[in-house]
C-alpha cells in the first residue's frame, strides 16, 4: 500500500477534522470576545463591531463544529478574517509576525478553503446530502 493511497483515501476526513479543530478553536476566540470565557476579556459593546465580530465567531464556529450550512459559514468566517487582518493588525506593520495577524491570516485561508472545498464526510451537510 502506497502513501499516496492512504493519504488520498483519508483526505476527506482530514478535511472535516480540520474543520471542527479551526472551528472549537475559533469559538473560542467568540467565547473570550462575548463572554470573557476562557480569557478574560473586556466585553465589547452591544453591536458594536468587536461585538458582531464575536457573535460570527461563535455562531459561524458552531454551524462549522457539526458541519451544518458549512460553505457558507466558512465563506462568512474567512470574510471577517479577512476584515479584521486589514481592519486591526496591517496599520501595525507590514509583517504579520510583527502585527499580531498570522491567525487572522491562518484562520482567512482554511475557512476559505473550507468554504470551496466543503465540510467532508463527517458533517451533518454531507448526511443531509446523501438523503
Amino acid at each position: 500500500m502506497r502513501i499516496d493511497s492512504v493519504a488520498a483515501r483519508l483526505a476527506p476526513t482530514v478535511l472535516s477534522l480540520v474543520r471542527i479543530a479551526a472551528a472549537l478553536i475559533f469559538i473560542e476566540h467568540g467565547t473570550s470576545a462575548l463572554f470573557g470565557f476562557p480569557s478574560p476579556m473586556k466585553t465589547p459593546a452591544l453591536l458594536s463591531m468587536y461585538w458582531w465580530a464575536g457573535a460570527i465567531e461563535l455562531v459561524a464556529g458552531g454551524l462549522l463544529v457539526v458541519g451544518l450550512f458549512s460553505r457558507a459559514a466558512a465563506f462568512i468566517a474567512s470574510g471577517e478574517m479577512a476584515f479584521a487582518y486589514f481592519l486591526s493588525h496591517a496599520p501595525n506593520s507590514l509583517y504579520p509576525i510583527l502585527n499580531r495577524g498570522d491567525a487572522a491570516i491562518l484562520y482567512c485561508f482554511i475557512f476559505l478553503y473550507i468554504a470551496f472545498a466543503g465540510p467532508g464526510p463527517v458533517s451533518i451537510d454531507a448526511l443531509r446530502g446523501r438523503r
